[in-house]
Formats: structure tokens, sequence, C-alpha cells
């Protein structure tokens, strides 16, 4: 089966968005291990777990249609701030990468490619979940729980 390029184009950008994210996750582990804030830190290594899975998802499914996975540009780490402003940062992120699932299912919509549709709208729905979450936690931490609650 001929893939449509714009497809492959969605499928290696949605690679480098994702492990963008594993990036980003596995360095604020790291950061908020440095600050002593365990909880915090476990908290992004499992969002980087969550991001990994789908890195994985992606991946199989280039492979499946034929593809050599790249990810051909990944975001600089941001590391700036407190832990408050640094969930603002990955909550822009999450946006970003929900923005660009949604455009990807559009697009196999338009195009009538269902299988690749249904994949994009699993990517998105798990990821609105994920932005939940993560918005759910980010407004604890605004709220003045400790900031190591979670």
């Amino acid at each position: 089966m001929t893939q449509d390029p714009a497809v492959l184009g969605y499928l290696g950008r949605a690679l480098s968005l994702e492990l963008s994210a594993v990036q980003q996750y596995l360095s604020l582990t790291k950061l908020f291990e440095l600050r002593g804030m365990p909880q915090a830190a476990e908290q992004f290594r499992h969002e980087a777990q969550e991001e990994m899975k789908h890195a994985e998802l992606i991946i199989g499914r280039m492979l499946a249609l034929g593809v050599a996975p790249n990810a051909s540009h990944l975001r600089p780490v941001h590391l700036d701030g407190t832990l408050s402003q640094l969930m603002e940062y990955v909550s822009q992120m999450e946006a970003q990468i929900i923005d660009f699932y949604t455009r990807a299912v559009r697009d196999c919509s338009r195009i009538q490619d269902h299988e690749n549709r249904f994949f994009f709208e699993k990517l998105l729905h798990e990821e609105q979940q994920h932005a939940t979450g993560l918005e759910h936690w980010r407004h604890e931490i605004e709220n003045g729980q400790p900031a190591d609650s979670k």
C-alpha cells in the first residue's frame, strides 16, 4: 500500500515530538532529583515513560508501513525555573503535541486514510488525558500544596 507523503511526514514529526518530550521529562527527573524533590522527580519519570510508549507505537507504525524511523529534530530541553514555571512550560509543550495530533487526524480524515486517522486519534486521546493529569498536578502546585506532593 502506497502511503501519502504527508502522513509519513506526520509520523516522522510525531516521533520527533514524542522523543523531545521524553528528553524533557527525563531531564526534569534528574533536575528534581538534584534539587532534593524525589516525588516530583518520580512524577516526571512516569511522564517520560508514557511518552516513550508513544514513541514505541510510532516506531512500530512506521516499520509496519515500511518506513525507517527517523526523529529528525529534537527540541532543546528547558530547565530554567521553579517547579511551577517548568510545569507551565510542559503544559505548553503538551498543548503543541495535542494541536499536532489534531491536525494529523484532520488531514488523515480529509484524504480518507482511516487506518492512520485511527492511529493518530488514539495518540491524541492519550495525550489529552496526559495533559489533563499534568494540568491537575500543576494546579495543585499553584494552589499551595507542597511542591513535592506528588
